[in-house]
C-alpha cells in the first residue's frame, strides 16, 4: 500500500535527456517499428533500456509519448538504441562518407560538417558554440544539405521560416537538441526579431529568452526558454547584425556545377542509414560526454576573442591538425571581412 501511495505522489516529468547527479546519462530513444519511446540509461560503462526512471520518491522521469506529434512525424529525430561504432576514426569516416554521398560540399567544409555533427552530440559539455550555415540562392542544394546533416545531429529539430515562433521556443526548451532551420531569411520585422533572439542567445550557455506568459489566474508570469544548442541554418543572404554573422561557419552553395554522383532524390535507404549513424553517435556520446572538455591551448592570438570563443569547442574535438588550420583560416577570413565592414 505504501508503494502505491508513493507512486501516486511522484511528479511525472516528460524528459528527452538528462545527466543525473551521480553521472548517469539518460537519453530518450524512439523505436518506429514498435511505435515505442523509452530511455537508454548509461552508467558505470554499461547501458540499459528502461521505460522510466525514479528520482527518489519525488519525481519520475518518463520519455515523451510516441504519439507526440514532434516524435511520430519525425520533426525531432532520435536514435532507437546504442550501436557499436568501432573506433572514433571509423565513426568519423562513416559520417563523412554519408555526407559525401549525398551533398556536394567543398572538401574542407565537408570535414567541418562532419565534426560539427559530432559536436552536436557533445555540445552540452561546452559553454559557447558556433553555428553552421548554407548560403545561396534557391535551387543550390541548401535544403537537401540541411536534411542530410540534420538527420545525423543530436535530437535534430526541423523548422523553417514558415513556422510560427512559439513552437520553436517550446520545442528547443523541451528537447534541448539541434535546430535545423530552413529559409532563415525573414519577411516580417516581428518574425525576424523573435527568431534572431534565438540565434543571438542560443550559442552561449545560461542566456535563456524571457517570454510573456500568463498563469491560470491571469497573472503576469514570464517564462525563461532555454534556446542554447547547435544550429544549422540555410539562408539566401546575410544578417544585418554583424555580431550574429560572426557566429557562423558558412558554406557558399551553387558556386560550381553539382557533382554528377549526387542523387537528385534521396534513396529509400536514407532514413535507415541515418538512424544507424545516430545510434552509433549515441554510444559515442555515452563514451565521451563526461571526459570531453575545452582545450584552451588552441586559442589563436590572431583571432578576436569572439571568434576564438565560438571556434574552441569545435577545435577541441577535432584531432586533424590540417583541419584545425583550415578552421582557423576560415575564421581569419571572416574576421577580415567583419573588420573591413566596420571601417566602411
Amino acid at each position: 500500500m505504501e508503494d502505491i501511495t508513493n507512486e501516486n505522489k511522484r511528479t511525472i516529468i516528460p524528459t528527452a535527456s538528462a545527466i543525473l547527479d551521480d553521472g548517469t546519462l539518460l537519453e530518450m530513444a524512439f523505436q518506429p517499428k514498435q511505435r515505442r519511446t523509452l530511455f537508454v540509461i548509461y552508467s558505470a560503462g554499461r547501458w540499459t533500456l528502461q521505460d522510466a526512471i525514479d528520482l527518489g520518491s519525488e519525481a519520475r522521469l518518463v520519455p515523451f509519448s510516441p504519439n507526440n506529434n514532434l516524435v511520430k512525424n519525425e520533426v525531432v529525430l532520435l536514435p532507437s538504441e546504442p550501436m557499436i561504432y568501432g573506433s572514433e576514426e571509423k565513426l568519423v569516416a562513416d559520417i563523412q562518407q554519408f555526407i559525401h554521398r549525398h551533398i556536394d560540399l567543398d572538401a574542407s567544409f565537408e570535414k567541418v560538417a562532419t565534426y560539427y555533427v559530432i559536436l552536436t552530440w557533445l555540445y552540452d559539455a561546452f559553454n559557447e558554440l558556433p553555428y553552421l550555415r548554407f548560403r545561396g540562392d534557391y535551387g543550390t542544394g541548401k535544403t537537401p544539405a540541411l536534411l542530410i546533416l540534420g538527420s545525423l545531429c543530436y535530437k535534430g529539430f526541423f523548422a523553417s521560416g514558415a513556422s510560427t515562433v512559439s513552437p520553436i521556443f517550446h520545442t528547443l526548451n523541451a528537447f534541448r537538441g539541434t535546430l535545423i532551420f530552413d529559409e532563415a531569411d525573414f519577411r516580417f520585422s516581428d518574425e525576424k526579431a523573435e527568431v534572431v533572439k534565438i540565434l543571438n542567445n542560443g550559442n552561449v550557455q545560461g542566456l535563456p529568452v524571457l517570454r510573456t506568459m500568463m498563469n491560470r489566474q491571469r497573472e503576469f508570469n514570464p517564462q525563461a526558454f532555454h534556446v542554447y544548442g547547435p544550429k544549422i541554418v540555410a539562408t539566401r543572404g546575410s544578417y544585418d547584425d554583424k555580431g550574429l554573422e560572426s557566429r557562423f561557419l558558412t558554406q557558399e552553395m551553387g558556386s560550381r556545377r553539382l557533382r554528377h554522383d549526387i542523387p537528385i532524390n534521396l534513396p529509400n535507404s536514407f532514413k535507415d542509414e541515418a538512424r544507424e549513424l545516430r545510434n552509433k553517435l549515441l554510444l559515442y556520446r555515452f563514451h565521451r560526454r563526461m571526459d570531453v572538455k575545452l582545450d584552451e591551448s588552441l586559442v589563436d592570438p590572431k583571432l578576436e576573442p569572439r571568434l576564438n570563443q565560438i571556434l574552441l569547442p569545435l577545435l577541441s574535438i577535432v584531432c586533424d591538425e590540417n583541419l584545425r588550420s583550415e578552421l582557423r583560416s576560415m575564421a581569419l577570413d571572416a574576421q577580415l571581412g567583419l573588420v573591413a565592414e566596420r571601417g566602411c
